[in-house]
């Protein structure tokens, strides 16, 4: 899926000044790759391979059983904010095997937006507690699937264990509109912890 902004421009304005970067992580299969591409205005960069069964051994299909891609090292995307600054998502991969790129897509990030389903909520725990190793802050995304179950904020937060001051909403990945809102979110996040954030 291109992106609904993809522009025929695909490089930085002259004015631009500041760049920022966040991630947008999650485990395997819950949308990340569609998350960056609606928000992205460039064509985003996706390494999606086909999957095999190698990959079979160790990723658990279970409920996403017509999945036949996964990215293998990242997403990236663009978004201008304003004349002078930018911002770029980095999608990071969901399945441990992938996990020794973290540390370089980390680097230099403000923060992570994790997304995660309902329906495998379980898979988050190791995907938030690489974003607390990495030392960032984040926000959480529930990224609502049709088949998903809905359950009030209140007990998505205690089965996740999210301390009292992580921003925790909903979102549809596939919708620009809902996948912004996540991204103020995390966005408020950081700027109540430094407002110095630009």
């Amino acid at each position: 899926m291109d992106s609904a902004l993809a522009s025929d421009t695909p490089y930085l304005r002259e004015t631009v000044r500041t760049a920022l970067k966040i991630l947008v992580v999650g485990h395997f299969a819950v949308g990340k790759t569609t998350f960056v591409g609606t928000l992205s205005e460039i064509r985003p960069l996706r390494t999606e391979e086909r999957m095999t069964q190698a990959g079979a051994l160790v990723d658990d299909l279970a409920g996403i059983e017509d999945k036949t891609t996964t990215t293998v090292a990242m997403d990236f995307g663009r978004l201008t904010l304003s004349d002078s600054l930018v911002l770029y998502l980095f999608g990071a991969p969901g399945q441990q095997r992938f996990t020794r790129l973290w540390d370089d897509l980390a680097r230099g990030a403000l923060g992570a937006l994790v997304l995660v389903d309902t329906a495998r909520l379980k898979q988050s725990f190791e995907i938030m507690d690489l974003v607390e190793r990495q030392g960032l802050p984040y926000a959480v995304a529930v990224n609502h699937f049709d088949a998903s179950p809905r359950f009030p904020d209140a007990e998505v937060r205690e089965a996740l264990d999210l301390a009292p001051g992580t921003p925790l909403v909903s979102c549809d990945a596939r919708d620009r509109r809902s996948s912004t809102q996540a991204l103020i979110s995390l966005v408020d996040h950081l700027l109540t912890l430094d407002p110095e954030t630009p």
